[in-house]
């Protein structure tokens, strides 16, 4: 069951939005454009806002259709969601059919902190404000907010599973930035 599990979140995480938004929208490759990233954020470099947010929108319904798909039909215990996460956020930043040049995961995690644990991302928003109030900088405040999610579900979450897994996952999204 757990291959199955990471074989399909790896299939559904390598659907890079801003790949085949910007493929539909202009006929390029993302690849080429920009800063050369798979994400939402190139994708707004090249197409502004609504790049930007669909394929935000893509990306984190990728992940709420995959886990939801596991919880309901697969299995619904928390090392199941983790691993699907994990396998998600893998898929995105090395996509088969794109030479594993993806994205680097930031959706994927956010959008795997909200299923698995909803209130670390309204934390991470208060702390993304009053960071950002204090720093003036939007990148820093941004990795301090996504640092506090796996600290937010350690207090409140009652597993130790799923604090873990949103710290893989942070762990790997920070290293993908650092490639």
């Amino acid at each position: 069951m757990y291959i199955v599990i990471a074989v399909v979140s790896y299939l559904a995480g390598t659907m890079t939005g801003a790949f085949y938004i910007i493929k539909w929208k202009t006929g390029q490759d993302i690849r080429k454009m920009g800063s050369g990233n798979v994400g939402a954020t190139n994708a707004g470099r090249l197409l502004g806002k609504k790049g930007f947010l669909l394929t935000l929108l893509i990306d984190a319904v990728k992940v709420f259709i995959t886990l939801f798909l596991v919880k309901e039909g697969l299995s619904d215990n928390e090392y199941a969601l983790v691993l699907s996460s994990i396998f998600l956020c893998i898929g995105h930043l090395f996509p088969i059919q794109l030479k594993f040049h993806g994205g680097k995961g930031v959706v994927v995690y956010l959008a795997s902190a909200l299923f698995l644990s909803p209130l670390t991302i309204g934390a991470a928003a208060v702390v993304m404000g009053a960071a950002y109030l204090l720093l003036h900088r939007y990148k820093t405040a941004g990795f301090l907010a996504m640092t506090s999610i796996p600290v937010t579900a350690f207090l409140i979450e009652d597993s130790f599973t799923l604090p873990c897994g949103l710290l893989l996952l942070f762990i790997t999204v920070v290293l993908a930035h650092n490639k």
